[in-house]
């Protein structure tokens, strides 16, 4: 199952390599995780990281090792993280299957089986 939390495309494996290289975080792993609130009740974090915690998950995809937390895992399930360069500059794309809703600004979701505390936009 660990294979199947978080796809990171190989688009967005390169960017985070490059940040990390711009960044002096070479030995540094990206935590992907799902934390209460925004909108509608969930969202997401990614940010580089140092520290393997007991209950994470490690995954190494494309060079790259990321970490998944045990209570994430199951919200993240089937996740697909991508890079999308267009004229207007890129960012990061988050496709969840798992989401039902999300709100307008598209910053946060919940699932069936996780809503998360909402906050006021």
């Amino acid at each position: 199952m660990s294979e199947q939390i978080v796809h990171l495309t190989e688009a967005a494996a390169l960017q985070i390599k490059d940040m990390m290289k711009e960044n002096n975080e070479t030995d540094a792993f990206l935590r992907v995780s799902v934390k209460g609130g925004g909108c509608t009740g969930l969202s997401y974090g990614m940010g580089l990281d140092h520290e393997v915690k007991e209950d994470d998950i490690l995954l190494e995809q494309h060079g790259l090792k990321l970490v998944v937390d045990k209570i994430s895992a199951p919200i993240l399930s089937g996740t697909s993280i991508d890079y999308k360069q267009s004229l207007l500059g890129g960012g990061f794309t988050i496709d969840n299957p798992n989401a039902i809703a999300a709100c307008g600004c598209g910053a946060s979701f919940r699932t069936a089986k996780a809503a998360g505390t909402p906050e006021r936009c």
